[in-house]
């Protein structure tokens, strides 16, 4: 049988537990990511989505005004500069992430 123990209110509060409190047990946690998401939000990286995307809005409305040989110019001109630009911020990222 087991001795019932009363605490008054005031020892309850004022006096440190009799039971030592565990320790929890360190593990280690593996990522199959080896950065973190957030890191995309750099503003580099947002500045040059944005000019991408803003061109491709401008050639959109170029289409629907009809200004269909000023869209051909824009798509000959972006056929090359979106992979440059795409290969230089993926550089970039890799360059300026600290691992």
């Amino acid at each position: 049988m087991r001795k019932t123990h009363y605490n008054t209110f005031r020892n309850f509060f004022h006096k440190p537990s009799s039971k030592p409190s565990t320790k929890p047990r360190p593990f280690r946690a593996y990522s199959f990511v080896p950065f973190s998401p957030l890191a995309l939000l750099d503003p580099t990286i947002l500045t040059i989505g944005g000019i991408v995307l803003g061109i491709a809005i401008i050639e959109r409305i170029l289409e629907r005004w009809g200004v269909i040989d000023l869209v051909d110019q824009f798509a000959k001109v972006m056929r090359f500069i979106l992979p440059v630009t795409f290969y230089g911020a993926l550089f970039y990222f890799f360059a300026t992430f600290m691992f």
